[in-house]
């Protein structure tokens, strides 16, 4: 973080003029006493205000109320005190280093809640998967699909093989990247999009439910094609479809090829051709061919 930074930092913690807040602890660190004063130089247009914030031992700046409202956690961190004054650091540093951390560690939580809310069944990742057990498969296309550019695209990636080939293990893979980066994802299969929406509308609530699958950056759908949709199921599922037309990409898995999708819609040739007008306009196709991996052990012996 830069001196503005800083600078902007104090600023937003609205720290008193020639302020000082006291917190001692009597023993100190290792029974040795500590003291530190941080002094921050807030610029606001031409007039400087200066601000003076005092810890002594182990409790720094746990007297601030400000900092507690504020959430900020890792402001609370008695090494980084420690560390500081052993090296000497300059006070700008030494707030520096507690915003870094600061910022940090709300990154990582905000990680953590975006995987969580992406619903994986398991995590996946591309380094995990075998690539010698696939008779075909794209190497290239898909660790290019890892650069994540198709989401900014808002382009479509279908993965396309029979049962057993990895499709859900890298459309899960996809998704981690994804929410690793910065993304929300969603993760469902296509009979649950489908059974969700229909209680949703007999319960009067598809709206509130149709949201859930619209917002996320990125909606991972697994297993389009393995159970048969009826004409109302797939009336709900192009709904998703439609709307997140040229908005927000999917990640779809199926072992159907796309002359083969009106089967799965109860062969209903013009809403199959509605929906795959919206899917494949913006699409990148991986097609993976060979047997089953979970059939593995059968297929040596």
């Amino acid at each position: 973080m830069d001196g503005k930074a800083v600078s902007h930092l104090a600023g937003l913690l609205q720290l008193p003029q020639e302020g000082e807040y006291r917190h001692r602890n009597p023993s100190g660190v290792h029974g040795l006493p500590l003291e530190l004063t941080i002094n921050v130089v807030a610029l606001w247009g031409s007039r400087a205000s200066r601000a003076s914030l005092t810890s002594r031992g182990t409790g720094v700046l746990t007297s601030l109320p400000l900092l507690s409202e504020m959430r900020l956690i890792f402001f609370v961190y008695q090494a980084a005190a420690d560390k500081a004054a052993e090296q000497q650091r300059s006070h700008v540093d030494y707030l520096a280093q507690l915003a870094d951390g600061e910022t940090a560690l709300r990154e990582n939580r905000s990680i953590e809640r975006r995987i969580r809310n992406a619903r994986f069944p398991v995590l996946k990742t591309l380094e995990d998967f075998q690539w010698n057990w696939p008779r075909k498969i794209n190497r290239p296309q898909i660790q290019n699909l890892f650069r994540l550019a198709f989401i900014a695209a808002h382009t479509n990636v279908v993965l396309i093989g029979n049962v057993g080939l990895g499709k859900t293990h890298l459309s899960i893979a996809l998704g981690h990247a994804a929410g690793l980066n910065g993304h929300s994802v969603l993760f469902t299969t296509a009979i649950d999009i489908v059974n969700t929406l229909a209680a949703a509308q007999a319960a009067g609530r598809l709206k509130r439910e149709l949201a859930r699958y619209l917002k996320p950056a990125l909606l991972v759908v697994d297993e389009l094609g393995y159970l048969p949709i009826d004409k109302h199921g797939a009336d709900l599922l192009f709904q998703i479809i439609s709307q997140r037309y040229e908005r927000a990409p999917m990640v779809i898995t199926t072992n159907r090829v796309y002359k083969h999708w009106s089967q799965i819609f109860n062969n209903d040739s013009t809403l199959t051709s509605a929906i795959l007008d919206r899917v494949l306009h913006h699409a990148e196709t991986v097609i993976i061919e060979g047997k089953s991996f979970r059939m593995k052990d059968e297929i040596e012996e």
